[in-house]
């Protein structure tokens, strides 16, 4: 019930770091919500003496606050926001002091009589700032809250369609629901309709069927992982690609035991409590490195948020142990976030992995349902801190859950700010009925456009098909940005 928005801006000017250009922003953030207020129907938003934020009644006998705000400028740039109450349980604010001012109540709109609904809200508060701040260009990421198997979400164009510009010249309005689409500043191809039903139990389109090859070398691989007791995340996760990936001789060794700690909406992962840690697992993965003879070795693991450092030092002793049996072999490791714990992560990072993945999975709007216990900001704040290492970074998207095209180059935009050099994007496929439904079959042409979309904003290699996942064909594209054995 409560609408959080972050403007991110650059604030001009030879003082856009200073104090006054700070205050000038909160003061045009004030205003740009007491404008959406007006909008909805609610006159009379204003600022109270000595209390940043809007309020109404500022000048009667009982002020009361609707929106809080708190900002932090950094270089120039915007960082944190607003919080807006729209529908909330105000009950809440009776179990603490909302920002240090216990004299006044907090309100909402819905408290105030006002049947505004989130997306039009959302709506409203994006085709202000467009207006205010989006003379040049803009862009909007949704995070939605989920409800049940689906999101309350703002609008956002259809699959496929370009976005649509704002008119900076146009007056103030409030916005149709419908009226507001996800704008971004790179162009997207047009995605035509799945040509096939996009429901759970329906048939796969023809370029989703996988034809199961178990030859000599796939039961090699699969002698070697039993024989040393290891777990691939090709077989807990239910890759489509296991059939061609082993009979290649590569696999994906999964750490860390076969039970995550984290439930998300699209992984088969069994959810259970997990074992221990097992010590000797780095060395068995090494041993399986130099059996299998690879080049390129990739290594992932179970979410292991029981553990403090979130399993990093467990991966820091594989990338060890396999350096230590097989020095030519490059290194591949796909971390979960680890909690966003700088000091977890650098333990991962100081063994200088060849490759750093880390997979964002979805747009910024499906995040609390696909992935709930993680974050889009934290995974690309990852995905920096590994860049800012001087790392070869990766990271992942899954389509087919809802998103639209407009919000997947978003994606691309934000992984290609971090400075992500490789990126994979495949087709989500429902491991089981009780995993969220696919909502649409991307067809291969549509991987294509997303792929050139990447490359335009200059990512490295973007691997990009219905088939693909985040280890498919990963020492080419290791390869292909110059990732070799040491070069970290």
């Amino acid at each position: 019930g409560q609408l959080v928005g972050y403007p991110i801006l650059t604030l001009g000017g030879p003082r856009a770091g200073g104090l006054g250009a700070a205050a000038a922003y909160v003061e045009s953030l004030e205003d740009l919500l007491i404008d959406v207020l007006c909008d909805l129907g609610l006159a009379g938003a204003g600022r109270l003496e000595r209390h940043r934020g809007v309020w109404l009644d500022a000048g009667g006998v009982r002020p009361r606050k609707i929106a809080a705000i708190g900002v932090r400028v950094r270089r120039g740039r915007t960082l944190h926001g607003f919080a807006l109450n729209v529908d909330p349980d105000l009950g809440w604010f009776d179990r603490i002091v909302p920002c240090g001012i216990s004299e006044h109540p907090v309100t909402s709109l819905a408290a105030e009589g006002v049947d505004a609904t989130m997306p039009e809200v959302v709506d409203a508060v994006a085709a202000w700032a467009a207006e205010r701040w989006g003379a040049a260009s803009w862009d909007r990421a949704d995070v939605a809250a989920p409800v049940g198997r689906r999101l309350v979400a703002a609008s956002a164009e259809p699959a496929g369609t370009v976005p649509a510009a704002v008119d900076p010249d146009a007056g103030p309005r409030r916005p149709h629901p419908a009226a507001m689409p996800v704008a971004v500043s790179v162009p997207v191809a047009a995605a035509p309709e799945a040509p096939e039903a996009p429901v759970a139990g329906g048939r796969k389109p023809s370029w989703m069927r996988v034809v199961a090859r178990t030859g000599p070398e796939f039961r090699r691989i699969k002698s070697v992982m039993r024989d040393l007791d290891l777990v691939t995340v090709c077989e807990e996760a239910g890759c489509p690609n296991i059939y061609e990936c082993w009979e290649q001789g590569t696999a994906t060794f999964m750490l860390g035991g076969e039970r995550c700690t984290r439930a998300c909406g699209f992984c088969l992962i069994d959810t259970r409590r997990p074992e221990p840690l097992d010590p000797a697992e780095p060395e068995r993965v090494a041993a399986a490195v130099a059996r299998m003879g690879l080049e390129h070795a990739v290594v992932t693991a179970v979410a292991r948020d029981d553990v403090a450092d979130g399993g990093a030092a467990h991966f820091a002793a594989c990338i060890r142990a396999i350096r230590r049996l097989r020095t030519s072999v490059t290194v591949e490791v796909l971390i979960p976030d680890c909690k966003g714990d700088p000091a977890a992560l650098s333990v991962i990072f100081d063994e200088r992995p060849d490759v750093l993945n880390h997979n964002i999975e979805t747009v910024a709007r499906l995040q609390r349902l696909v992935r709930p216990s993680a974050g889009y900001a934290r995974s690309l704040s990852v995905l920096a801190r590994a860049k800012d290492t001087g790392l070869v970074t990766k990271s992942s998207i899954m389509v087919g859950l809802g998103e639209t095209a407009a919000e997947v180059a978003g994606a691309l935009g934000d992984l290609a700010g971090v400075g992500c050099d490789i990126v994979t994007i495949g087709q989500y496929l429902r491991p089981s009925s009780a995993h969220l439904p696919v909502e649409r079959w991307w067809p291969p042409e549509d991987f294509e456009a997303l792929a050139r979309i990447g490359r335009d904003l200059g990512i490295g290699h973007v691997e990009s098909s219905p088939l693909t996942r985040s280890s498919y064909h990963a020492a080419g594209a290791a390869r292909s940005v110059g990732a070799t054995a040491g070069s970290a």
